[in-house]
């Protein structure tokens, strides 16, 4: 199943430079997907425009066969709240929330779920990630690893289509790197879902199903489309 298509995206800054030049692809369930190129190729720049964070200057984006290009501001946020997840290479948790909290925010955002229900789907998600036992600490009482693992939960707590994550090991050590990518090739594998990383890692893209490759805005590398 085809969840994102994005076709002949560009990025122009005003009065600036290209970031993303014609960029085609399109991501199916159950695809782990890398975006590796240099510094300064437009990693992120494309991460951003395939979640709906920022807007192409040319070319559509389409999440589950909605074309996203007029969609208003607030539909885009409440579009990325129900059907998207993201990761960062900072985990962002409120340090005064506990971890079970911080898994509770989109949740709460989003207000489908009462309360005694969003608490055990909280639980569920840190249970998963080996966190059960931490539902109740505050994020400086917890390890660089474990809070990107509650990063991680939070991202998954509306059950989005679409989980993406940008340089989300850049703080960590290559043992909790390697498990976070290890979490996402299993989320990945379930079929349901998909999972875009940007890594300047060579060694970790190539625990990914797919990788594409960006030099100065554009895709010249797409290999193992359709895996997963």
């Amino acid at each position: 199943m085809t969840l994102l298509d994005a076709e002949d995206v560009t990025r122009k800054l005003p009065e600036g430079p290209v970031l993303v030049q014609g960029a085609t692809l399109s991501v199916s369930g159950g695809e782990f997907v890398a975006i590796t190129g240099p510094s300064g190729s437009g990693k992120s720049s494309l991460l951003y425009l395939l979640g709906l964070l920022d807007r192409p200057s040319v070319g559509r984006v389409r999440l589950e066969g909605r074309d996203t290009t007029g969609l208003s501001g607030d539909a885009l946020a409440a579009l990325r709240l129900a059907r998207l997840g993201f990761v960062f290479q900072f985990h962002f948790l409120l340090p005064e929330f506990s971890a079970l909290d911080n898994v509770l925010i989109p949740i709460r955002r989003r207000g489908v779920l009462d309360e005694r229900t969003a608490r055990a789907r909280g639980m569920e998600l840190l249970g998963m990630l080996g966190l059960a036992d931490a539902a109740a600490k505050l994020p400086e009482q917890l390890s660089g690893g474990m809070r990107q693992r509650v990063a991680i939960a939070r991202a998954l707590a509306n059950d989005p289509a679409l989980l993406l994550a940008d340089e989300p090991t850049g703080n960590l050590d290559t043992k909790n790197a390697a498990a976070v990518f290890d979490i996402f090739a299993e989320l990945a594998r379930s079929g349901e879902r998909a999972v875009i990383t940007v890594t300047h890692d060579a060694e970790l893209a190539g625990r990914a199903t797919r990788r594409i490759h960006l030099v100065d805005g554009r895709i010249v590398s797409d290999e193992g489309q359709g895996a997963g």
